[in-house]
């Protein structure tokens, strides 16, 4: 007899391949160790290394979780290996090899490494840390670290001056500021961002990409540059450019709240809400800003924008009751109803103020005075200017005719 042979059936299930790379492992490791699954986030992050060896993010991201698990002298291999080899400017990992010395109670060593980060590093994104630590080694080795100076407060004194004037609404003063403080220290790279950032504030978009170009010919790797470019990028219409730099950001697993919260925000500006939402959420679990009505706003701005609404009014709530004096919270709770059921889709802005157009109808009803309130309120002020270079027509207007009663020297600098 005849065997029948067997025929494959047409209704055969569409299998979707799986593209292994660097970041399917990369986002695997990430989700283990928001489990605090560490040794299955530690084969994950070696498999992110196999593939792509030179990118100095993946070998940053290794060395953290070998760090985490205590295996000290495993991680400074990698971290020295980063630092000689494949990005020297990512002077961190000075830092973070100070530390595993320091928890190996190779004290001497650690010092070492610690005054390499002072003394190299532009940023001083570990200043405080390293203060700490300087006088936790000082302790132990019964001297005082010895120190020629600490790069990073070079020009330090000005450049808060100038993020105080960003801070309020003051961009034309801060540019001002800002441009001398470059052109004394050129290789102060956070002074060059916050130049870009003022840059754009004023409307001036390719000075802004031109200044953040500078500070990645600095600093390769500089986090709050990268994401400052992409937010240009999608200003300037540059999708591709967007695309690849995007799936970039997406890669990088900050370690420090500063630079979890830098890409957050980044990632909500861009329309990538539910990345927003799911990196404010670890802030609010894992970080020191519990207690900060601003940060759940913008994980509320981030949960509605992704379809959250619940957890939305949750965290509003929750913004409410840490800010009771505040309009802010208390507004937005007041329109969830009408967000839910509007027909058209609304996006929640993640800056801490109320919609320009609220604030105007508000302050055109104060008690306070209209112009007063502009003159003497940073938060306003900025907003103000905010919507005069982003906001339609109409909105523009409206702040022009504000600001004509007014009219104080920054006011007329911004309207040349």
């Amino acid at each position: 007899m005849e065997k029948t042979k067997p025929v494959a059936s047409s209704h055969q299930h569409k299998i979707i391949p799986i593209q292994l790379d660097a970041t399917f492992f990369f986002e695997r490791a990430v989700q283990s160790m928001n489990r605090y699954h560490y040794d299955k986030a530690l084969k994950y992050f070696r498999k992110a290394v196999e593939y792509e060896p030179e990118n100095p993010v993946n070998q940053c991201n290794l060395a953290g979780i070998l760090s985490e698990m205590g295996k000290y002298d495993e991680s400074n291999a990698i971290l020295q290996d980063v630092i000689t080899r494949i990005d020297p400017s990512m002077t961190e990992c000075y830092f973070y090899m100070a530390n595993n010395y320091a928890n190996m109670e190779d004290f001497e060593t650690a010092e070492q490494a610690l005054v390499q980060y002072l003394e190299k590093d532009t940023e001083g994104q570990f200043l405080t840390e390293s203060e700490e630590m300087m006088d936790f080694l000082s302790f132990e080795l019964e001297r005082p670290t010895q120190i020629t100076s600490i790069k990073s407060r070079e020009g330090l004194i000005e450049h808060d001056k100038a993020r105080e004037l960003l801070e309020e609404g003051k961009f034309v003063e801060a540019v001002q500021l800002l441009e001398k403080i470059v052109k004394k220290f050129p290789q102060f790279a956070a002074a060059q961002n916050n130049l870009s950032l003022a840059y754009y504030y004023l409307g001036y978009f390719e000075k802004a990409l031109s200044t953040i170009y500078k500070v990645l010919d600095i600093e390769a790797g500089n986090l709050h540059a990268l994401c400052n470019l992409a937010i240009f990028y999608q200003h300037f219409g540059y999708e591709s450019k967007l695309q690849g730099l995007l799936q970039q950001l997406k890669k990088t697993y900050p370690m420090q709240e500063d630079h979890l919260f830098k890409v957050a925000t980044t990632m909500g500006i861009l329309g990538e809400h539910s990345t927003a939402f799911r990196l404010f959420k670890r802030i609010l679990r894992t970080g020191d800003s519990g207690m900060d009505p601003a940060l759940y706003h913008y994980a509320a701005a981030a949960a509605f924008n992704s379809g959250y609404a619940h957890e939305a009014e949750k965290l509003w709530q929750r913004a409410q009751n840490l800010d009771p004096k505040s309009d802010i919270a208390r507004f937005y709770l007041s329109q969830m109803k009408s967000l839910q059921t509007s027909d058209k889709k609304s996006t929640i802005s993640y800056q801490y103020h109320l919609p320009f157009e609220e604030q105007f109808r508000q302050l055109e009803n104060s008690e306070e005075g209209f112009s007063q309130l502009i003159i003497q309120d940073p938060m306003v002020r900025s907003s103000f200017f905010w919507a005069l270079r982003h906001g339609d027509r109409d909105t523009k207007l409206q702040v022009i005719q504000a600001f004509g009663i007014i009219a104080d020297s920054e006011i007329e600098n911004m309207l040349r």
